[in-house]
């Protein structure tokens, strides 16, 4: 359990404010995350990397000379919003383009992908790297579905070493997929996480038992069995990771290679360091030769007691970069030169947030938009706990608490836009911003993407019609399928938003009313979501358990069903008028 907290949904900023306090002679805060408070050679590649929090050294703990740049912090397991990351990026941005680094989950690379283009848009530029390392997430043959793990550390380090070393964004790229490419880790867990305020685990592995493979974030492992004498876990981990020896390397004897021992939030450093005695022998005997090996803990699962093995083959240039100085709060290798603290007025600032001019009937149009956030945040709170039944299934459980705390901020900041006279499509725009940050996660992404499409649709200026919130739910659609990389058929949302952005787009066009078109479609996306039992994931968290699955609909197709029906409310309420389709209505 954890014992140490406030109140559990303050838990992360608070966290966060403490660990600056802590290191602020080599880290800043910043909206989203943290940033060196040292000042960096003009002109070098930003190296910002991130995540959720909970897997402390991983993100912020690894911020400093040598090492990266920037760190953008989502909030407990969960992705941090494409605004943060601009925003960490921003800060950390040294004129020399940013790299943006993070382990190969759903939310992180819907966020990052978002922050990259917008860093682009404003001609920064900027490359993404997914952190592929876990072998037991996905065959060597779909490495690029292999999620992110305790091999972060060494492909971090390299990259941030390269920068800090006068590499241009194209070469710290290079090597940082170079380094990705030779990475692999594999893990096991012995028990799950409680996070603040909880009572259970979030996940469980029966008592006695060892899950390999298991994930950082409770996702399933490969196998289940017996926890084994420490030295017969080290050989565990050691035959697997040898058999993914990278192609390229023909005779692996003789090679040298980065070993890191991670453990996961229980197991003691004691424990790690009986396992990699016989680590160290294993390798030996295979004729590796192990360069500055880590024993500790860099990427944890809270409080989750587990391990992982990761083993780096490196050539001449990944070595040195590897072993080269870092001086992070939570890594430190060799000796560096002290760089000078910035002054607080070079610190880069994030603007201050105006809201664009209006016109008058936007701005009565944008009451509508607030009682359609308002209806959409009570059938959110109303089946939050169903929804997460739902996605703990085959999933992790956290859908309807990320739908919650999404909507609850998307709320919060349209009734601020309202007071500050936005008009209905900056309302809606910021509602979604709103959104994406406080949710995180995919399902935080995936409706930070579709509300953005949809404010931008509505505008500032005309008043909203039954063609334009087509538009815009057309574009929510394509949105989604392009970031999220979904497909009809693959037991996600797309399922439902699909036929319903289809009918609504017809009956509109047939020359139905917006109360009447959306009417419509709300039905199809009822009769969508249920279909989505019958189907099973082929992308996700769930994909690893998707016979699980059948038999239990989707549980963003649910959600995104519940909204689009619940809408219905506040758009009958209107009347109809020359002034068209959307009016303001009483809350």
């Amino acid at each position: 359990m954890t014992y140490l907290f406030n109140q559990p949904s303050a838990f992360a900023n608070e966290l966060i404010e403490g660990f600056v306090a802590a290191n602020a002679d080599k880290v800043r805060q910043v909206p989203g995350g943290v940033v060196r408070s040292t000042r960096s050679k003009p002109g070098c590649v930003a190296v910002v990397i991130g995540g959720g929090s909970g897997h402390y050294p991983a993100f912020s703990g690894l911020v400093g000379q040598g090492m990266a740049h920037g760190a953008a912090m989502g909030n407990l397991f969960a992705s941090p919003s494409a605004q943060q990351i601009y925003n960490v990026a921003r800060a950390a941005e040294n004129g020399g383009g940013v790299l943006l680094a993070f382990g190969n989950y759903a939310g992180d690379v819907l966020h990052f992908g978002q922050a990259c283009e917008r860093l682009k848009s404003e001609g920064i530029l900027c490359e993404l790297l997914a952190v592929t390392d876990d072998i037991s997430s996905a065959s060597l043959s779909e490495q690029e579905k292999r999620r992110g793990v305790a091999g972060d550390l060494a492909v971090f380090k390299i990259a941030a070493a390269a920068a800090d070393a006068g590499y241009g964004l194209e070469e710290v790229s290079r090597l940082a997929r170079h380094a990705n490419h030779r990475t692999r880790s594999l893990g096991v867990a012995f028990s799950g996480c409680t996070l603040p305020g909880a009572t259970q685990p979030l996940f469980e592995v029966a008592h006695g038992t060892m899950a390999l493979g298991m994930g950082i974030h409770g996702e399933p492992g490969i196998s289940e069995c017996a926890i084994p004498p420490a030295d017969a876990l080290a050989e565990l981990f050691v035959e697997h990771l040898l058999k993914e020896c990278p192609q390229e390397i023909a005779e692996p004897r003789g090679q040298r290679v980065a070993a890191i021992l991670n453990g996961l939030g229980s197991v003691k450093y004691e424990e790690l360091f009986v396992v990699y005695r016989r680590v160290a022998q294993l390798l030996k005997e295979a004729g590796l030769e192990v360069v500055e090996p880590e024993v500790g803990e860099f990427v944890t699962s809270f409080n989750m007691a587990g391990a992982s093995l990761t083993l780096v083959w490196l050539d001449e240039e990944l070595e040195t970069f590897w072993r080269a100085p870092a001086n992070a709060p939570a890594f430190r290798k060799g000796s560096v030169i002290l760089a000078e603290p910035l002054n607080e007025a070079e610190w880069i600032l994030p603007e201050v947030d105006e809201v664009p001019a209006a016109s008058a009937a936007s701005q009565k149009s944008a009451g509508c938009v607030l009682a359609v956030v308002n209806a959409m945040a009570q059938v959110i709170y109303q089946h939050e706990e169903e929804l997460g039944r739902i996605d703990a299934v085959a999933g992790d459980g956290d859908h309807g608490i990320g739908m919650a705390r999404g909507v609850k901020g998307a709320l919060e900041k349209a009734h601020e836009m309202q007071q500050r006279q936005a008009g209905a499509g900056t309302l809606l725009c910021r509602a979604a911003d709103a959104w994406a940050d406080k949710a995180g996660g995919t399902s935080g992404a995936l409706w930070g993407v579709a509300l953005t499409a949809i404010g931008t649709a509505l505008g500032d200026n005309a008043v909203p019609n039954a063609q334009r919130v087509a538009l815009g739910v057309q574009h929510a659609k394509e949105g989604i399928m392009h970031f999220g990389k979904a497909k009809p058929g693959d037991k996600t949302l797309v399922d439902v938003l699909v036929p319903f952005s289809e009918t609504l787009s017809a009956r509109v066009e047939a020359g139905d009313s917006l109360a009447d078109a959306w009417s419509a479609a709300a039905k199809q996306a009822t009769l969508s979501a249920e279909a989505t039992a019958h189907l099973v994931p082929r992308m996700g968290r769930a994909r690893p358990l998707a016979e699980k699955s059948r038999g239990t609909p989707d549980a963003g197709a649910v959600s995104l069903a519940l909204i689009v029906n619940k809408i219905l409310e506040p758009l009958r309420q209107q009347t109809a008028s020359e002034k068209g389709p959307l009016q303001e209505v009483s809350e």
